[in-house]
């Protein structure tokens, strides 16, 4: 029989992924700000049509923005830990799922073990 498992995929942290990381970090931190400056010219915009009630649109935009800039302080406080973490750490990257073999006789408690792939600069370096 098979079973679907999830399993943890970690990235160690080298100066070739964390260069990586950063970019990836900051581009979405410019798309945020730039979504946060988007929705501030829709505001004004619909404000001028006066189709819709002042007090409702600024509550739908203010809520839109402040999500935004949520995520852009977690994006900046992920810049500032990944400066601090050492070379070699691991990062949970994902999780994706497995199918696992489930044979009479096996072992349950070593079945349900979590299971890792460890990744090295996009290259699958060990599977736990």
């Amino acid at each position: 029989m098979k079973i679907i498992q999830t399993v943890e995929v970690k990235q160690i942290l080298t100066e070739k992924s964390r260069a990586e990381l950063h970019e990836k970090f900051s581009a979405r931190k410019r798309k945020l700000q730039q979504e946060c400056d988007q929705l501030r010219f829709e505001q004004k915009r619909l404000e001028k049509s006066a189709k819709y009630s002042p007090t409702i649109l600024k509550q739908y935009f203010t809520k839109e923005i402040d999500d935004r800039l949520e995520k852009i302080k977690l994006l900046e406080f992920q810049l500032e830990q990944l400066h601090i973490l050492p070379l070699g750490s691991e990062l949970k990257e994902r999780e994706v799922q497995a199918l696992v073999d489930v044979q009479i006789g096996d072992r349950w408690d070593d079945i349900m073990n979590t299971r890792a792939i460890i990744i090295e600069d996009g290259i699958v370096k060990e599977i736990r």
